[in-house]
């Protein structure tokens, strides 16, 4: 079963936390900076433990570079 999401990223915050907004939407705090895609590999994380699937499940197929993504979960 494959899943999509739509995620609000904010990086540089002080507390990690992710926010269930909607069905498929969620809004995600990492305290890494978006700098080298730090903050997209700790959303990666955080995303296969909510889910409890391995980090290799969850994929970025839109917006690498913005705050506004959509994640595949498999």
């Amino acid at each position: 079963m494959e899943m999509k999401i739509f995620v609000k990223v904010k990086p540089n915050s002080k507390v990690e936390k992710i926010e269930k907004m909607g069905e498929a939407h969620f809004v995600i705090s990492v305290k890494e900076s978006a700098l080298e895609n730090k903050a997209n590999f700790a959303v990666i994380k955080a995303l296969a433990d909510y889910f409890k699937v391995t980090i290799s499940q969850v994929r970025i197929i839109y917006g690498k570079k913005a705050k506004n993504k959509i994640f595949e979960i498999s």
